[in-house]
């Protein structure tokens, strides 16, 4: 098996590399910033210094990390990924971040004799933990296919949607379609309680037709039992939603309905609410209707 690298070990990135460690591949990590998780460390997670350090010990590398620069500098900065690669050795992100910086980062890993895949994943901490991500691949078909096992441990839906940057665009359309299902949810929640009904009664009755969705019954519950602990945070949706509306408005498309949730996540955030579970943006229609769902 493959040595893998691994930077990023927050909420989702700490059961990912969990899975890989559970199926026997060799996983290096950074202390740059911090010492690893010890559950992982205890599972045979090795530490080493420098980001360009864990480029040398491992043939692939994955990052999961918050955003653009945050990818950029873990890549490209001092002591970075880039100073440590070797030909024939695989990158691979799968982070959140702009498609139009994911190809030009691809260009640079390239030019070092590498390969570069864009991998953002859908699915939140519960399914980093149940390694059920759905993982949306953007590069070429000989990368993919040697990722694919790596995928096949942290993800269940994997898909090859197109070249580098693809992947990336396709987790914002996906970003998309989640906030504007999770305000949905909300003003349906909020609606319903305020004229009398009972919130989870209302929400038990919805899973049964054609309103159903894994976010009404995973956002739902939340917003009922205020249960605002974060798996995806409101800032982390916030920055997804400013790729859509930037890449709409080079694009020339008309977003509405997108722009007006980033105003609801914008007054969640204003709040201080910015690292709530994004399903907390049910609070800031909450304040609009004076009236608490659960």
């Amino acid at each position: 098996m493959e040595t893998l690298g691994f930077i990023g070990l927050g909420i989702m990135g700490a059961p990912m590399a969990g899975h890989l460690l559970d199926a026997g591949y060799s996983v290096v990590t950074s202390d740059h910033r911090k010492p690893p998780p010890q559950e992982l460390v205890d599972k045979g997670l090795k530490a080493v210094s420098g980001h360009d350090a864990v480029a040398k010990a491992a043939d692939i590398l994955i990052t999961m990390v918050p955003d653009t620069p945050q990818v950029a500098d873990v890549l490209f900065g001092d002591s970075g990924v880039a100073a440590g690669l070797s030909k024939g050795k695989l990158v691979i992100d799968m982070s959140s971040i702009s498609p139009i910086e994911t190809k030009e980062f691809a260009t640079k890993i390239n030019a070092l004799g590498c390969d570069y895949l864009d991998a953002p994943v859908s699915g939140g901490e519960v399914g980093a933990k149940a390694a059920s991500l759905t993982i949306m691949v953007g590069g070429e078909e000989g990368p993919f296919e040697r990722a694919r096992p790596v995928f096949e441990t942290m993800g269940k839906n994997i898909t090859l949607v197109g070249p580098n940057g693809v992947g990336q665009t396709t987790k914002v359309a996906n970003q998309i379609v989640v906030a504007l299902t999770i305000e949905a949810v909300a003003e349906a929640l909020v609606f319903a309680s305020k004229a009398g009904a009972d919130p989870a009664k209302v929400r038990q009755a919805l899973m049964g037709g054609l309103a159903n969705s894994r976010i009404l019954e995973v956002h739902g519950e939340r917003m009922i039992k205020r249960s605002f602990a974060p798996g995806f945070r409101i800032e982390l949706h916030q920055k997804d939603l400013n790729l859509a509306l930037e890449g709409a408005k080079s694009l020339g498309v008309a977003l509405p309905n997108t722009a007006s949730t980033q105003q609801l996540f914008n007054a969640c955030a204003a709040s201080g609410g910015a690292k709530d579970d994004h399903s907390g943006l049910v609070k800031a229609l909450e304040r609009l209707a004076g009236h608490e769902v659960g």
